[in-house]
């Protein structure tokens, strides 16, 4: 008889699942909370290993169509002289692939085109996830940072926390090739290639949760970071041009306590709803693709979902903790005061140097 699985949000980890369930014969339901699927989004930094999970779920040659590769990483202060680069070359002959940049929405839609027509239901909010579980064979919570499933499993204390920072996004028509992060005061500003000749931007400083600037989001960007080297500020002057392109603002947050399982019952738990994690590693994607990949691997090799789910949360929780971790120590790091700066940059030029990023 033909096993049912319930996914509780179409996001990355979500789609991710039941594209792979589907795969190994499972009959998949997907609602999501949103009224469709979204048109706009940051950029994605693709590692290796979330590579690996697309090529698994069958979309990973129409990913590498719709992203590009960057040709180098390098990361600067804020008056361009540089701290450390990413080796690329050796990235790729180590891991197979480099990074790859790709829109949110672009990689959103071809793991819902995989997935098939009418798969997702829009407009759909849950309420009670451990009523679900009574009708299906095994439920997948992938409801994202402000997981309504987490907080019903596991209670107030692993809510999301602010981070101190606040995060500035949108897409500039500027042709980059490299991936650049610029490292500052308390604060940072990176530039991401984009498919066909456009860049990603986003800024991040100290800031209170949820503030108000009354001039608006791209003044408040350009008083941060207009005074920063050439390749932040042609940036701003694209931004500040005539019919000025948007600016997204969003708070950083993490969980404020890890998770003692990944799951409860015959419910898993995915991606954010899992291991919320700020975006210092750029991980967060990769391991919400990875999580899907894995969960439909272990149920599809054992024949009690119990058993499946154990090995899934023995697989990913303790990797993507660690992950989360060493992100929050990083947020805390990069958006540092003048005075310990130096010995910032000396850690991360050395790290560069002697380290190997993950795969």
């Amino acid at each position: 008889m033909t096993r049912t699985a319930l996914v509780i949000g179409a996001g990355m980890s979500g789609l991710a699942t039941a594209v792979a369930l589907r795969h190994a014969g499972w009959d998949v339901e997907v609602c999501e909370r949103a009224p469709a699927p979204p048109s706009t989004g940051t950029s994605l930094g693709l590692w290796p290993g979330g590579l690996r999970a697309l090529d698994a779920l069958g979309v990973g040659g129409t990913a590498r169509d719709l992203s590009r590769e960057a040709a180098h990483g390098r990361f600067v202060r804020s008056d361009g002289s540089l701290i450390g680069h990413v080796d690329m070359a050796e990235l790729r002959r180590r891991a197979g692939d480099a990074v790859r940049v790709i829109s949110r929405p672009a990689l959103l839609g071809a793991l819902t085109q995989a997935l098939g027509d009418g798969a997702v239901s829009y407009g759909q909010r849950v309420t009670d996830v451990r009523a679900l579980a009574a009708d299906h064979d095994v439920v997948v919570a992938a409801d994202g940072l402000r997981s309504g499933a987490r907080t019903a499993l596991f209670g107030d204390a692993h809510r999301p926390r602010y981070s101190g920072v606040s995060a500035w996004h949108g897409t500039v028509g500027l042709d980059v090739p490299d991936m650049t992060e610029t490292w500052g005061d308390s604060a940072r500003f990176g530039v991401t290639p984009r498919k066909g000749g456009s860049a990603h931007w986003f800024a991040c400083a100290r800031a209170p949760e949820r503030a108000s600037y009354p001039d608006g989001e791209l003044a408040a960007v350009r008083a941060r970071f207009g005074a920063w080297h050439a390749g932040v500020r042609q940036v701003l002057d694209r931004l500040a041009g005539p019919g000025d392109a948007e600016v997204y603002r969003n708070d950083l947050y993490d969980l404020a306590a890890p998770l003692p399982s990944y799951v409860s019952g015959r419910i898993a738990l995915v991606g954010d709803a899992a291991h919320a994690m700020t975006p210092d590693l750029g991980r967060g994607a990769c391991e919400a693709l990875v999580d899907g990949v894995t969960l439909a691997r272990r149920l599809a090799s054992r024949d009690r979902v119990e058993d499946a789910l154990r090995a899934y949360d023995s697989a990913r929780r303790r990797p993507t903790q660690r992950l989360a971790r060493a992100a929050r120590v990083m947020n805390r790091a990069v958006h540092t005061r003048r005075r310990v700066a130096p010995v910032r940059d000396t850690a991360m030029r050395l790290f560069l140097a002697l380290g190997r990023p993950p795969a």
